[in-house]
């Protein structure tokens, strides 16, 4: 075959491959994927209903992921959630894809979300389920990575748990690539997985990583610095980070800034309470399951006096300030920042 006609099938090819890409991301979101490697790496757990939450929660995840990729714009409904948070129609379109597949699992009692943050029946029997279903909201516009958070205890309702008792927790992302972190109880460490196109034009979640480790490291995600203005032990900390040369990696959104712990394997992720700026992070849908992924993976979290594993959800609307990532610095949070009580706060 000359050069010519070689470039040609080639050039066939590459379209060919491209073309089947596409379509695996634009196909209808009902179509069944790939989740082999998953129920392989859930089998540890032992729990069949446990495996049932974490693949409905994985299948809304490939609906989500679908649905930012039809949607050419995100726009405000004019409608506020309970915390007085804008919606907009992906949180929306997101809120309602979970509860759906969480429902149809018939493995689910109760659940509630960061947009109806209320203890909703589903119907099913088992396991509690507690997500934000699309953190990042107000930088989604801009198309920076969002994601979700879910969090999956045993029993039929969320007031009174703890992080520590989580049977299931993951952070779903949506950026460049659509991966999951994913941690279970009775299932060492903290695991990645990425959907990926797979044969006949359909997905597949592929077991990608394995998170076992938070070192020391200087990189650091500085949520609420406004709160440096009247808080001093914040300001120090900063100060730090700063004269150290640390290297600053922060988005705005608690999803890819916490998570870039695991991947990097370092660094350090805060978002404390000031008095002229309060804590804002909620325990239940987001603090929680995510510190529980950190600690799963190697590393520490803290409110400034204890683990964030050990903090009771007494209300769902609960708030608290955090720090997660390598011992050395969280225990530097500690040091300087300290404790600063829960709050509750309703719109």
């Amino acid at each position: 075959i000359d050069m010519q006609t070689r470039n040609v099938v080639g050039g066939v090819a590459a379209l060919a491959a491209l073309a089947a890409v596409r379509y695996a991301w634009t196909k209808p979101p009902q179509t069944v994927s790939d989740k082999s490697e998953v129920v392989q790496l859930l089998g540890g757990a032992g729990d069949p209903k446990l495996t049932a939450v974490v693949l409905a929660l994985l299948t809304a995840v490939e609906d989500i992921a679908v649905t930012f990729r039809r949607t050419s714009q995100c726009k405000a409904v004019n409608t506020q959630n309970s915390f007085g948070d804008e919606q907009l129609n992906v949180d929306i379109l997101s809120n309602d894809l979970i509860f759906k597949h969480l429902a149809n699992s018939t493995c689910v009692a109760t659940a509630s979300s960061e947009e109806t943050p209320q203890e909703t029946p589903l119907g099913g029997k088992g396991f509690s389920v507690a997500f934000d279903p699309l953190d990042g909201s107000s930088i989604v516009a801009t198309n920076f990575t969002v994601g979700t958070i879910a969090g999956v205890w045993a029993g039929d309702s969320l007031v009174g748990v703890k992080a520590r008792d989580l049977k299931a927790s993951m952070v779903a992302l949506y950026g460049p690539r659509t991966t999951v972190s994913l941690a279970v109880a009775g299932v060492d460490y903290c695991h990645e997985l990425t959907l990926i196109p797979s044969g006949g034009g359909g997905l597949k979640w592929e077991h990608s990583q394995v998170f076992d480790k938070i070192k020391d490291g200087k990189i650091f995600a500085p949520g609420n610095l406004r709160g440096t203005q009247d808080n001093k032990g914040y300001n120090e900390l900063v100060h730090h980070w700063i004269t150290n040369k640390y290297t600053l990696r922060y988005t705005g959104g608690m999803v890819p800034d916490v998570n870039q712990l695991l991947i990097k394997g370092e660094g350090i992720f805060t978002n404390p309470s000031s008095p002229s700026a309060p804590a804002k992070l909620r325990l239940l849908y987001e603090v929680g399951p995510m510190a529980y992924l950190v600690e799963k993976a190697g590393g520490v979290s803290s409110d400034g006096r204890q683990s964030i594993l050990d903090l009771v959800v007494t209300h769902t609307e609960q708030r608290t300030q955090v720090a997660m990532g390598s011992k050395k610095e969280v225990q530097r949070f500690v040091d300087l920042v300290g404790y600063a009580e829960p709050m509750i706060v309703t719109k």
